[in-house]
């Protein structure tokens, strides 16, 4: 398609907006109780091009530049939150670690598949027992024959219920002991010796399927290999870096969302014959919660711009991850804030404003999506260290 005009791309985000808030809102109390999407909610996912936004045009996608994206992600953020977190997956790591580290061969077999979700993948990383670094235990041997044979189980892989295919991490040369270690692949999950196992419902940004997964002398062909060998660590880094920032913006719909939803409380409560929202602590909270949202704002806008002028930037990586942990400080701020406005009320599920109650649980699954505050603070003392804390901004 071509490029969308200015005016386009705002009508584009509202109608995304009531998307949100609307049709996608209405199937989420079914949801909180199966834990399952219904096929009605990928049709509308389908049908409002939210597999093919943020794809490249050669793709079938629209050619958004990442400010752009960024600001799509922002709008269906405001909706429910394992919706949120499937959407925001699809719009970035789904397709882009096959596109940046596919072969030839496998992105002509798969990328424009991506546009119409009739292929999607989930990013198989973590294990319950060695993390989400170096110190991973799924191997991928070779046999006499070049191809792989993978032994192993991952834990919390997210999008397992609806994936053909699955980006795993796995340990293909155990003499080593750094991340020279990874290898990473592109796995159909129809290949024998592949399995899920179950997991616990969530507290959480229900629907997005969790479970773990297993592999049992699961043989893969060669061709499925990512890049290069020993190269899987830095596949994984690389591609969550700019994930990281997706997940900021997230947080920034949510944010504004609570915010708003907090304003439209204050004003209606009245108490001793005045609205709260005109005693000093109401207005303490709103200016916190303003504020946070304010500056998380200019966070992602600002990783956008400098994602735009150079994707492999030197500050791509630190300023993700600095979006990332901001929009964790943020979400508690204005969560809190917002429960401590509608009180009691917003401890029930439900309420004429909005989904207080759902959202206050949704947002706790973002201190851990895609990496935990901490592994966040590491990588940005590392880039700090290694730049003597000189940051740079694009114009």
């Amino acid at each position: 398609m071509s490029k969308l005009t200015d005016e386009e791309f705002q009508a584009y985000l509202k109608q995304i907006r009531e998307l949100a808030e609307g049709p996608l809102e209405e199937m989420q109390p079914e949801i909180e109780v199966t834990n399952k999407f219904p096929q009605e909610f990928y049709d509308l996912a389908i049908k409002n091009d939210l597999y093919r936004f943020a794809l490249p045009e050669e793709y079938g996608g629209w050619g958004l530049n990442e400010q752009q994206i960024l600001q799509v992600q922002e709008e269906f953020s405001r909706g429910p939150g394992g919706m949120r977190m499937h959407l925001h997956y699809a719009a970035d790591l789904n397709w882009r670690i096959l596109d940046d580290y596919g072969s030839d061969e496998l992105k002509a077999q798969y990328m424009d598949k991506f546009q119409d979700k009739t292929i999607f993948t989930c990013f198989a990383l973590t294990e319950q027992s060695g993390g989400t670094g170096a110190d991973i235990h799924t191997t991928a041997v070779k046999d006499e024959n070049g191809d792989y044979v993978l032994n192993g189980e991952k834990w919390l892989i997210s999008h397992t219920d609806c994936c053909e295919f699955a980006y795993v991490i796995a340990v293909t040369d155990e003499s080593k002991t750094g991340d020279e270690r990874l290898s990473a692949f592109f796995v159909p999950v129809d290949t024998p010796g592949y399995e899920t196992t179950p997991m616990p419902h969530m507290m959480g940004a229900r629907g997005a399927a969790h479970t773990g997964l297993k592999f049992t002398d699961m043989k893969l062909d060669k061709k499925y290999l990512l890049g290069k060998e020993g190269q899987g660590m830095e596949i994984a880094i690389h591609s969550l870096s700019v994930s990281r920032a997706h997940i900021a913006a997230s947080n920034l719909g949510m944010c504004q969302r609570m915010l708003e939803m907090s304003l439209a409380r204050a004003n209606d409560r009245v108490t001793f014959g005045k609205p709260i929202a005109s005693r000093q602590m109401i207005k303490r909270e709103l200016a916190e919660m303003q504020t946070y949202t304010h500056a998380l704002r200019c966070m992602v806008r600002d990783f956008g711009k400098e994602y735009d002028a150079d994707p492999n930037g030197k500050y791509i990586e630190e300023k993700a991850a600095m979006c990332k942990l901001f929009s964790i400080y943020s979400t508690r701020i204005v969560s809190d804030g917002m429960l401590e406005i509608f009180g009691g009320d917003g401890y029930f599920e439900d309420s004429p404003y909005g989904p207080v109650e759902r959202m206050y649980r949704d947002a706790r699954a973002m201190w851990l999506e895609e990496g935990a505050p901490n592994v966040q603070r590491i990588t940005i003392a590392r880039n700090c260290q290694k730049f003597g804390g000189a940051v740079e901004y694009q114009d």
